[in-house]
């Protein structure tokens, strides 16, 4: 058991405040079951979201300084225009996220913006964000050269419509003018170089899966090729031999007796060799299963460490062995919002024994998937055990299988 914690001392059964403090840090920002993929994707949305702050921003400040009533036609219609570019501004988002075309609601969102700036009263530092704002939005949906133009031309009009300088505070206009025209130019390009990473991202994902589906097809290919390299030739003799008993059959049934002996050899032959061959295909490369997996963590975010014993594993054991590593890593990846794994592997007594340990359990205790069941009952049919549950550290969950070497098959 760990030590307790000095600053609870005394106390038995109270959490320390590094546990709460992790059980807070995974709650608001590591949801248990979102990849890293889809955490990025949810983080792109909100950054390429500023477009809303910004538009709301200006809109308290021109209520707060200019004292207007709520119900004033004017205040009413500028919650109002907001709130329209806020949907509009979403969708432009969401366009740009999926990669789709959004050409209405940005010349929609553009015309609210300029009947904005014109109508209302405001400042540079306050109705001028809407430009900025805009142009933000604008630019995920262009090109390079579009995206220019846009940010040059939200800028320039809102500095030739909205007056100059900041709402209470003693500042020249021109260097009013100058911060605000870096701002506009900077966000968009922001916005873009976010939008790119997310899609960089995006289409290494997605190159990855398609390399996986790719070494399942030439897995099934190679397969194929196998088994007709050594069971063609042996049904085509066995067809011909067949063919040529048949006829011998009645002329010569001592000759024909001697063919079908001969067919049952090969039929024979055949069999093994197709066991054989089928008996490789499901033997796994350990190795290589290992550091597939490790891979498949790191890229995850999660830190892994093998301990391996320096003998090797028999071939039986390390079939079944890595299996119940891949359930585990996909449990990890699933279940958790882990940053470090631990996968030892010892051989002692005639026995295998496996254990995975990893951080940021979810759950009371820890819980693993529906998978681990299945691979319980299938390490038990080899007559090993499968436990799973809480390790000894706050927030760790602890896979562990002995699996007896002689009774692997």
């Amino acid at each position: 058991m760990p030590p307790a914690s000095p600053v609870f001392s005394g106390e038995p059964g109270r959490p320390s405040w590094k546990t709460v403090l992790g059980k807070l840090r995974m709650s608001l920002w590591c949801h248990p079951g979102r990849t890293s993929v889809e955490r990025l994707r949810r983080s792109t949305v909100g950054t390429l979201l500023i477009g809303v702050a910004f538009a709301w921003l200006g809109t308290f400040v021109r209520l707060t300084a200019q004292g207007r009533h709520l119900l004033a036609p004017l205040t009413i219609f500028d919650m109002a225009g907001t709130a329209a570019f806020s949907i509009l501004y979403v969708q432009m988002v969401r366009a740009s996220i999926a990669g789709v075309r959004a050409t209405r609601e940005m010349i929609a969102s553009g015309a609210l913006v300029l009947v904005m700036l014109v109508s209302l009263h405001g400042e540079l530092w306050s109705l001028g964000l809407l430009a900025v704002a805009w142009s933000s939005g604008a630019a995920l949906l262009l090109d390079r050269r579009g995206a220019i133009a846009v940010s040059v031309g939200a800028a320039a009009v809102a500095v030739l419509v909205v007056p100059s300088g900041r709402l209470g505070l003693d500042d020249t206009s021109a260097l009013a003018i100058a911060t605000f025209l870096a701002m506009a130019m900077f966000m968009p390009w922001a916005n873009r170089f976010q939008l790119w990473f997310w899609k960089v991202v995006r289409a290494a994902e997605e190159g990855k899966e398609a390399m996986a589906r790719l070494a399942v097809t030439e897995e099934r290919l190679r397969f194929s090729r196998d088994l007709h390299d050594l069971v063609g030739h042996s049904l085509s003799a066995i067809a011909l031999k067949s063919e040529v008993a048949a006829k011998l059959s009645a002329v010569d049934a001592e000759r024909a007796a001697a063919e079908m002996g001969e067919v049952r050899v090969l039929a024979r032959e055949a069999l093994k060799e197709i066991r054989t061959a089928v008996r490789g295909y499901r033997t796994v490369d350990f190795d290589a299963e290992l550091r597939s997996m490790t891979a498949v963590l790191e890229a995850g975010g999660i830190g892994c460490s093998l301990e391996l014993p320096k003998e090797g594993v028999p071939d039986e054991a390390a079939t079944l062995l890595a299996w119940v590593i891949r359930e585990g890593t996909t449990n990890v990846l699933r279940h958790s919002s882990a940053t470090r794994c631990r996968i030892a592997i010892t051989l002692r007594e005639g026995t295998a024994v496996l254990e995975m340990t990893n951080d940021g359990a979810t759950g009371p205790g820890g819980r693993g998937g529906t998978g681990l069941t299945g691979m319980s009952e299938r390490v038990t049919a080899m007559g090993g055990v499968l436990t799973a549950g809480a390790g000894e550290g706050a927030g760790e969950f602890r896979l562990r299988a002995t699996i007896p070497l002689e009774g692997a098959r």
